[in-house]
């Protein structure tokens, strides 16, 4: 089945450069590889940066041979996360990162700002938006943030786009499981406030919903994206009940930009992934009917002209950025 069309789009080739030493004794990108290197020409010759990949996050020693030099194997996660973002954006085919701490603590304007200084003009940042708006109850206590569009443009929104700039890609709002039970919402009431919601939110850059409750995946939700111009997010999480590949259907039309986030392995919670995973040096529980799923998904909204994002957490598959290598290969053979 076709999902998103097949208009191929040629873009001019650009040379990919290798990554450069950094200044100082901060936390070094890794040696050049040559295949990766290769990899990331291909796909920009196809696609030129309509494809960007990310992981969630950045402060896992763990990477090191790989995103950071060998050295950064004996750093601490705080060194890393304070440190390494320099030399992550010099990966070839890492042009992306998911700011996932924005979830739990808004982050301020100084805050965007400080990391896109340290990205090239290429690079875009997907931030999640601080759970005090998705999330209906905190702490037992009924939130009264939730789903409050004017308080979440003014103090949300706005310091990503006055920090990051260009640089700021995409915004998520990622709702947790159980959402209907815990905000007592039927899902047509849902999409009635997330309508609302994106109304007053009214965003420049591109938002996208994460929902991981099957019911909330109604004619009305994805309507109340598309008078917004927002889109569903794509999501690989065992909670979602329902595959990549159903989920795109159930849009039913291109996205634009299409983003899937890859985040936990069938079969655990994130604690338990964590604890088998960590330190995130190795592919562990190999996916490839997801990863051919992904890149198929990718693919085809590439092929038809459109962007993508894939960002890819750590207890996937075992190692974020050894998720993506893999996908990028995939998506380049397919």
């Amino acid at each position: 089945m076709d999902l998103f069309g097949e208009e191929p789009a040629p873009v001019p080739a650009k040379p990919v450069p290798e990554p450069k030493k950094l200044r100082g004794k901060g936390i070094q990108p890794a040696d050049s590889n040559s295949e990766l290197i290769e990899l990331a020409e291909r796909l920009r010759a196809s696609y030129g940066e309509r494809l960007r990949l990310g992981t969630s996050s950045w402060y896992f020693p763990g990477w090191a041979g790989f995103v950071w030099s060998s050295s950064a194997r004996e750093a601490s996660e705080q060194k890393v996360s304070r440190e390494g973002l320099l030399a992550y954006a010099q990966h070839p085919l890492l042009q992306s990162v998911s700011l996932d701490r924005a979830y739990y603590t808004p982050m301020t304007a100084s805050d965007y700002a400080r990391y896109a200084n340290q990205v090239g003009p290429g690079f875009r940042f997907t931030s999640k938006c601080w759970r005090g708006i998705t999330d209906p109850v905190i702490e037992g206590t009924p939130n009264p943030l939730f789903l409050d569009g004017d308080y979440a443009r003014e103090q949300i929104l706005q310091p990503f786009l006055d920090g990051a700039g260009a640089k700021a890609g995409v915004q998520v709002l990622q709702f947790s499981p159980g959402l209907p039970r815990r905000a007592r919402l039927t899902p047509r009431t849902f999409a009635e406030r997330l309508d609302a919601f994106l109304a007053a939110f009214a965003s420049p850059i591109p938002v996208v919903v994460e929902l991981r409750d099957a019911e909330l995946l109604t004619p009305d939700y994805f309507a109340a994206l598309q008078r917004h111009g927002a889109e569903h997010c794509i999501n690989v999480h065992p909670k979602s009940g329902v595959s990549v590949i159903e989920q795109a259907k159930l849009i039913g039309r291109r996205p634009e930009p299409l983003v899937i986030r890859w985040m936990l392995h069938a079969g655990f919670e994130y604690e338990e992934a964590r604890e088998r995973y960590s330190p995130f040096d190795r592919l562990v529980d190999e996916d490839p009917a997801t990863r051919r799923a992904v890149a198929r998904l990718a693919r085809r909204a590439l092929d038809a002209g459109g962007s993508v994002y894939v960002i890819a957490n750590n207890k996937a598959e075992g190692s974020a950025p050894l998720t993506l290598f893999k996908l990028a290969a995939e998506i380049v053979s397919g």
